[in-house]
């Protein structure tokens, strides 16, 4: 029979898979979608981690802290607010270079920018 640590220690290592990975893919992949896509996994087992720790806090007799639950909520709103920002500043680049890449323009395509 699992208990309630059990349940908040899956949740902790989940949290920190998503974090792993997510850094992972920030350092590796060399296209920004795939950086963008990174940090949204990053952001997201950053914010199950804190949860589980206010709610191993709560479960541990102490009282219930509603300011993490807010941290994570105004968090959530920010990082779809960066993404949506991060992704209209990808489709520009798209527009202006033809290429996803932060990579420098050979000397031919400057041509292309307008």
């Amino acid at each position: 029979m699992t208990t309630p640590f059990d349940a908040a220690m899956l949740l902790g290592l989940s949290g920190s898979a998503l974090i792993g990975i997510g850094l992972f893919v920030i350092i590796t992949h060399p296209r920004v979608l795939r950086k963008i896509v990174g940090f949204n996994l990053l952001g997201a087992g950053i914010f199950l981690v804190f949860g589980v720790a206010a709610k191993r806090g709560a479960m541990a007799g102490l009282a219930g802290d509603p300011v993490p639950q807010a941290l994570v909520i105004t968090g959530i709103v920010v990082a779809f607010a960066a993404t949506a920002l991060a992704i209209a500043l990808l489709k520009r680049l798209f527009e202006l270079t033809g290429s996803s890449d932060l990579a420098p323009l050979p000397p031919d395509a400057s041509s292309r920018r307008t």
